[in-house]
């Protein structure tokens, strides 16, 4: 048991110090891994493989040049009216400070309001905003990582095959990876796309500056499970607060509560089905994990990662119990049954 922590500390170290090189090729994997269904389309329609890798890739540029030129341009925006919006903030937390005080309660102290100061957190999503941009522009190493990707796609379960002595175990493995990670990308990139329009109509509706921009940040960060959603949810609530006053912020924060109750609490748990077969304590574990190794992009693709680690794990008679601890309830109980008719017959 010591022998395999050391080397999991190992492996997690090499993982960090290669991150810089590890981050660009585990999304253009993804990437690729949402791109192969259409990719396929285009080849039995006849269509050649380096034709049709062409369409989708001039298809991704474009779409990472329209997102750049929306973005950047919000951004740069934010950033300029950021010390206002911050400012703002601090007057109405010491406005908040002062009539708690009325009641008795004194939280003067100048440490509880550093500690509280939600001008902070307005200056980490304009860096965090910064983070996201830089890597939508420096797209060059996953563009071209994700081109030669597809180009191999068709050979890869052959030569999967061939690696195990053509062994069928093997490639049923990859093509179970590929499906459920290419399944959960796919619904979760839609309802992503359902939660961004929304939230950004609705704001825009309200009147709430950059309405555009803070769509696109519920469009990411949900993402990310658990507190994706709210994280994208507090700074329109805060701007909101300081453009418009405490009626316009508390219509954002129940229009933001309205819309992650009914796709994340209905809309997705329907159309995923059973869901990503890991248990809702892994998943918050396997966001922290993957951010702390990975950054911002780890936490954006934990659940993949961990699923397709949870897949692999499962095909290994020494790993299968690692891999139910990993999983759902569900997963457990379904073992449990099949022991149970096994011992009845």
């Amino acid at each position: 048991m010591l022998i395999n922590l050391a080397a999991f500390v190992v492996v997690v170290a090499g993982i960090m110090s290669a991150k810089s090189l590890l981050v660009p090729f585990l999304l253009a994997i993804f990437l690729a891994i949402i791109f192969t269904p259409p990719y396929y389309w285009l080849r039995r329609k006849k269509v050649p493989p380096f034709i049709s890798v062409a369409l989708i890739v001039i298809g991704v540029v474009i779409l990472q040049l329209a997102l750049t030129s929306l973005i950047g341009s919000s951004l740069a925006d934010f950033s300029r009216a950021l010390p206002q919006y911050q400012q703002r903030l601090h007057l109405i937390l010491q406005e908040g400070i002062e009539w708690v005080e009325k009641f008795g309660i004194n939280i003067t102290d100048d440490v509880i309001m550093d500690q509280l100061d939600p001008g902070k957190l307005m200056g980490i999503v304009g860096s965090m905003l910064n983070n996201l941009l830089a890597i939508l522009k420096d797209t060059f190493i996953i563009l071209l990582t994700f081109m030669f990707i597809m180009l191999e796609a068709a050979g890869i379960p052959a030569k999967i095959k061939a690696m195990a002595g053509g062994a069928q175990d093997s490639l049923d493995e990859y093509i179970k990876i590929t499906q459920g990670v290419n399944r959960y990308l796919f619904l979760k990139t839609l309802t992503s796309l359902a939660t961004g329009i929304l939230a950004g109509a609705s704001l825009h509706f309200i009147g709430v500056d950059f309405a555009i921009m803070w769509g696109f940040v519920a469009f990411v960060l949900n993402f990310i499970p658990t507190i994706g959603s709210i994280i994208a949810a507090v700074p329109a609530v805060l701007l909101a607060l300081v453009q418009l006053g405490v009626g316009p912020a508390l219509s954002t924060a129940g229009i933001y509560m309205m819309i992650n109750v009914a796709i994340g609490n209905i809309l997705e748990p329907r159309i995923m089905g059973a869901g990503v077969g890991l248990s809702t304590l892994v998943i918050f574990l396997s966001m922290a994990f993957w951010g702390w190794v990975l950054g911002p992009v780890g936490m954006l693709l934990s659940v993949p990662l961990t699923m397709t680690l949870k897949i692999g794990m499962q095909s290994n008679e020494k790993t299968k119990g690692f891999a139910l601890m990993l999983g759902s309830n569900a997963d457990a109980a379904n073992v449990l049954a099949s022991l149970s008719l096994e011992k009845n017959e």
